[in-house]
């Protein structure tokens, strides 16, 4: 497994990770403060899998 087929595998699992936090903390009637966090880290963390996709995609086609 290359490094660039690595980071995609992992971008998207932090994305998950994050998500699956925020519905838990959600679920369990936690701080609104702390759901708000983890939204916001997860759209910056979705921004970074995309970009970490897009340029996986340059990458094999250069």
């Amino acid at each position: 497994m290359t490094v660039s087929s690595a980071l995609v595998p992992i971008a998207v699992g932090a994305v998950a990770v994050v998500l699956l936090l925020g519905l838990v903390n959600m679920l369990r009637g936690g701080s609104a403060n702390t759901s708000q966090k983890l939204m916001r880290l997860r759209v910056v963390l979705q921004f970074v899998a995309i970009l970490v996709i897009l340029g996986v995609l340059w990458w094999r086609a250069g």
